[in-house]
């Protein structure tokens, strides 16, 4: 992606109105509105001009600044999201910046810059150079550019959006697409700096958290890790703003730093509990193993919390595991609307940030503390060339997850000055059962399973599962619904309905023993986190104790233990599991004997029923090529596993293999080695002597051919005598003639020393028209030489594969 800077030099002009982009259609000024504004005014004064009817409450639509921020840092740079809440959309939009109290008539009213991230999606508008709109109008739900802070002493920032779906929403002077940005004080150079107002609404509200986890091999490729990829246990709580669980600009916390770096939310949970007065409710989610997986396979994991007037505030984070210290969360979301209610949804894109606690650069980066320590910051695409988001043009960092908040639940006397909207009664209607299946034809199913029993045994609110079997998909085009259902419950004795109930909080763990050898007594608490709201008196108990036994022998051969841990988790998620308890040795005993207090236990659990659920496979991939270039091997298809193993047992293969043939492969001719030169072919005078070699191996299948076979070089023996008789002379005449001949016959027996072949046949019909026949010719002996020692002085027969291609 490339940064484009904005065109300032275009002339301000250029406000014909024939001009007039996709966008301006869109608006549909009408002619009376156009005929009110000055000729010479600009085209960006006539587009803020045309501000419509505005609408209460309108959050489908937000604007949004990285981080949140009230200030800005001159010359720093913001990216800044128009986004879109599920299932709305739009297909256009304007965004522009403006100097508070500006009308935007003038160059110098407008502040800043932007820079455009994907030109795909954004552009600046041709008469009005200052302003963002869309390259192409269609269906969007989300866009993101840069804005660059203008220089020190403009003083206050209007950022203004207006979007275009079936009609339009103008822009705004306050509201969800309208965010003020002023000058950040240098003194506060670094610190988050965000004055939360006091919240005037009343009651109570209830929000269910809902955290999707998107970062995946898919989204982020680059050094993705395949094997230990997760998301921690989410921690957090509902607080006021008095108390701050993390910021940008702050430093981390012990708590903080043990989620960032070890994924453990106990210390972060602890530091939470300890601010009871500023704490509302504590937050708890599950951590994720693997980090994704669809949602038709793996519910998202999700939290309730409650909200009241002076802890109207909600923070959360969730390590990325592995990460050197990355996270993600929001820090001090405010809940509660200047119209003195409480907000119906917050749907919130997340990207990673860094505790700075450790100074590692990718996923798997050993440890190595940052010394001293850093100030919280969001993790940017050019940090370091190693990062697994490292980005040269300086793009954004794609989404790692996404988090819902949803209101689900208001109690008391509501005091908001604006009505409801229908939105707003609907989520607070007890839901209903549903006697209608919505499930598509498609999916075949077992019946449900009975109601598990609740998580939660005492009136804290907990939730109950029920499970059910996908036994068919019969069009796997169609997405079929959850196998597994939750529902929300309260333990033993407590009811919704009841106004005499108050809601108490989890107890905390127990204390130590208050003896270390023998019986003792440990106590644990828990607070009221909502009164009744008749007005009576809470009754259940706010402190409990017990008593324990830690060392039941105090002799000097007996050794100090400390008291047990709390169990683990259950090692199974339904049916059958075991669980694990430990505790220390604390001191040997003092006679030196070797110590026999256990240090384990071991118990079974029992989570609900497991339901197989058939395993859904992909299509077969095409297959692979042979193995060989040439003659016999081998050829694989593969084919994926779609759904979990756990969820049920799957014996399908996975992989096929084949046999697949190609045309044979050429067999080169092999020969022996060198015979001995033979002796002189004369007694006197000269001559030549001859060496042989035979043929081992003849070439096959365009194979290379024989070189020669036979080898001549001169010889001279002593001097012949001059006067020799001439009978003598004409029987050594005739011998060496008879000689001579018969070496010519053998050193043209067609590359078979020894006989004469006859040439080659043609090569025989295929004996197959597709899928791989033969094809075969003769060579026989046309003349065998009695002097011949060699045995492969025979017939010659040659195969080939012929129409190897499919039939």
């Amino acid at each position: 992606m490339r940064l484009s800077p904005a065109p300032l030099g275009l002339s301000w002009g250029r406000a014909l109105l024939a001009l007039a982009l996709p966008l301006a259609i869109a608006l549909a000024f009408s002619d009376e509105t156009l005929d009110k504004v000055s000729k010479s005014e600009g085209y960006c004064s006539r587009i803020l001009r045309a501000q419509g009817t505005r609408r209460e409450g309108y959050t489908e639509f937000s604007l949004r600044v990285e981080g949140d921020p009230d200030f800005y840092k001159p010359g720093s740079s913001y990216r800044v999201t128009l986004s879109a809440a599920p299932p709305s959309y739009f297909r256009g939009f304007t965004l522009i910046a403006l100097k508070e109290n500006r009308e935007g008539d003038q160059e110098e009213d407008h502040a800043g810059a932007f820079q455009i991230i994907d030109e795909e999606e954004t552009q600046f508008m041709s008469n009005c150079p200052v302003a963002v709109t869309e390259s192409t109008p269609r269906r969007r739900t989300r866009i993101q550019v840069f804005w660059i802070a203008p220089p020190t002493g403009t003083g206050c920032v209007i950022l203004k959006a207006s979007i275009v779906q079936k009609r339009i929403i103008y822009f705004q002077d306050e509201g969800s697409l309208t965010k003020k940005l002023c000058e950040q004080d240098p003194t506060l150079d670094g610190v988050t700096d965000r004055p939360i107002l006091d919240c005037c609404a009343c009651g109570t509200a209830k929000y269910r958290l809902t955290f999707y986890g998107n970062w995946s091999e898919k989204t982020h490729p680059k050094d993705y890790p395949r094997r230990a990829n997760h998301w921690s246990a989410i921690i957090g709580g509902s607080h006021s703003k008095n108390y701050v669980l993390w910021e940008y600009g702050g430093y981390a916390s012990e708590g903080v730093k043990q989620v960032a770096e070890l994924g453990s939310p106990v210390k972060m949970e602890e530091e939470i509990r300890q601010q009871s007065d500023e704490v509302l409710t504590v937050i708890k989610a599950k951590a994720q193993w693997p980090a994704w997986q669809p949602v038709n396979v793996r519910a998202a994991p999700s939290a309730e919390f409650s909200v009241d007037r002076t802890r109207h505030l909600m923070s959360f984070l969730t390590m990325m595991g592995p990460s050197p210290d990355w996270n993600v969360g929001l820090s001090a979301e405010d809940l509660c609307t200047k119209e003195c209610g409480w907000v119906q949804k917050v749907v919130q894109d997340l990207i990673p940030w860094d505790a700075g606690t450790d100074s590692g650069v990718t996923y798997e980066s050993p440890n190595k503390p940052t010394i001293p320590q850093e100030k919280i910051r969001p993790l940017t695409s050019l940090d370091h060339p190693q990062s697994p988001f490292y980005d040269p043009e300086g793009g954004s960092i794609t989404q790692v997850a996404r988090v819902v908040i949803e209101r689900i639940a208001r109690k008391g006397e509501q005091c908001n000055i604006v009505p409801d909207n229908v939105d707003d009664i609907v989520a607070d209607l007890a839901p209903e059962e549903k006697d209608e299946d919505d499930t598509p034809e498609t999916c075949i199913y077992s019946n449900w399973s009975p109601w598990s029993a609740c998580s939660s045994s005492t009136c804290e609110k907990g939730k109950r599962m029920r499970q059910r079997m996908l036994k068919a998909q019969l069009d796997l085009s169609v997405p079929c619904p959850d196998t597994q259902d939750f529902q929300p419950c309260m333990g033993p004795g407590c009811s919704d309905e009841d106004g005499s109930t108050c809601t108490m909080s989890e107890w905390i763990t127990w204390s130590p023993c208050s003896i270390s050898c023998g019986m003792g007594m440990r106590s644990r608490e828990r607070y009221v986190k909502q009164f009744p709201e008749d007005g009576s008196v809470c009754t259940l108990p706010t402190e409990e104790t017990e008593k324990c036994t830690v060392n039941e022998e105090c002799s000097p051969s007996s050794c100090l233990v400390t008291e047990w841990g709390e169990w683990d988790d259950c090692s199974a998620t339904c049916g059958m599991g075991m669980k694990k308890r430990h505790r220390m040795i604390k001191m040997s005993p003092a006679d030196g004997s070797m110590c026999k207090a256990e240090t384990s236990q071991a118990e079974k659990c029992m989570m609900p029923e497991c339901h197989t659920i058939p395993c859904l496979l992909s299509p077969w991939s095409e297959w692979s090529d042979c193995s060989v270039t040439c003659g016999k091997g081998m050829r694989t298809r593969q084919r994926m596993l779609k759904s979990l193993a756990e969820l049920g047992d799957c014996n399908e293969e996975l992989e096929q293999v084949e046999k697949c043939m190609l045309p044979e492969c050429p067999i080169d001719c092999e020969l022996s080695e060198w015979s001995q030169w033979s002796e002189c072919n004369k007694s006197c005078g000269k001559g030549h002597m001859i060496r042989t070699r035979t043929i081992q191996m003849e070439p096959q299948f365009g194979g290379v051919p024989c070189p020669e076979t036979v080898q001549r070089k001169k010889c001279r023996a002593r001097k012949c005598l001059r006067n020799p008789s001439v009978q003598k002379l004409r029987w050594r005449e005739a011998r060496e003639s008879r000689r001579s001949e018969q070496l010519r016959e053998e050193s043209e027996g067609e590359q078979f020393p020894g006989c004469r072949m006859r040439p080659w046949t043609a090569w025989s019909e295929c004996t197959k028209l597709c899928g791989g026949g033969i094809q075969e010719r003769y060579m026989t002996v046309k003349k065998r030489f009695k002097s011949s020692q060699f045995t492969s002085c025979k017939d010659k027969k040659e195969i080939r594969a012929c129409n190897v291609h499919p039939c």
